[in-house]
């Protein structure tokens, strides 16, 4: 008898995505893991993503696409897919990054083998056109908590997130600009107890020129109001976190 997969629900969110989200949509398609879905929601592009995603919803019945009117940012046109999910998991893919055949397979049996609530994986960063960078995450593996995240000891790169909904109930990101996807998993692992990075590199992470995450000002400010405004820590532990994250971002690659 054939084993029962029970399905993956992937989210993404694109924007101006035109250059690479063939890339990602691909990737999920060449997944040796049977049973997905992909919704995926358009924040408004002023270039021709719409026209490609159309094409693979036309193309696959597993693909659905939804349209924001205006611009709303990744939290909210995330949202709009968690809200329609099916699946038991919820996996996240940005537009620019891919995953390799093997990802859901390989993530979810670990997952289900010893009933984890959210991972994720090491991860192989590329610049714009493909290239690897060398800078494979080379972090603890294991399992991780509360602190560890908020200390920044560890890095959920959020294309290789899964999440269990079983063991989660539902959720939705923080209407946040950015920063959402780590405050979610804040919120996660405080009320589940502890997440856990599995040791293998499954996703490629694009970094561009106009690459968010790869504002290091940016990124600082960020962090430090997730963590007085939205995790509600007092200042000194505001403070004591902060440097560890600090100290991380200065000596890491």
């Amino acid at each position: 008898m054939a084993q029962h997969l029970d399905k993956v629900s992937i989210i993404m969110s694109t924007f101006n995505s035109l250059a690479w989200v063939g890339e990602a949509i691909e990737s999920v398609i060449a997944q040796s893991y049977g049973n997905w879905e992909l919704l995926i929601t358009d924040d408004a592009s002023e270039d021709n993503t719409r026209q490609l995603l159309e094409f693979y919803a036309q193309q696959y019945d597993n693909v659905y696409i939804f349209f924001n009117e205006k611009n709303m940012g990744a939290a909210y046109s995330r949202n709009r897919g968690i809200a329609k999910a099916t699946g038991r998991y919820l996996a996240f893919l940005d537009a620019d990054d891919s995953w390799q055949p093997n990802k859901l397979a390989e993530q979810v049996e670990f997952m289900q083998r010893y009933h984890i609530p959210l991972s994720c994986t090491s991860y192989q960063v590329v610049d714009e056109h493909g290239k690897k960078l060398g800078l494979i995450d080379q972090q603890p593996h294991g399992q991780i908590d509360y602190d560890d995240l908020l200390k920044k000891r560890v890095t959920f790169g959020c294309s290789t997130v899964i999440v269990d909904k079983n063991e989660t109930g539902y959720f939705l990101m923080p209407e946040m600009r950015t920063g959402q996807d780590y405050a979610t998993w804040l919120g996660i692992i405080k009320k589940t107890g502890y997440a856990y990075h599995y040791p293998q590199c499954l996703t490629n992470y694009r970094i561009t020129p106009g690459s968010i995450s790869r504002n290091k000002f940016r990124k600082a400010l960020r962090q430090w109001q997730i963590y007085r405004q939205q995790e509600k820590l007092s200042l000194r532990r505001s403070t004591v976190c902060f440097l560890n994250y600090a100290y991380r971002a200065i000596f890491r690659k």
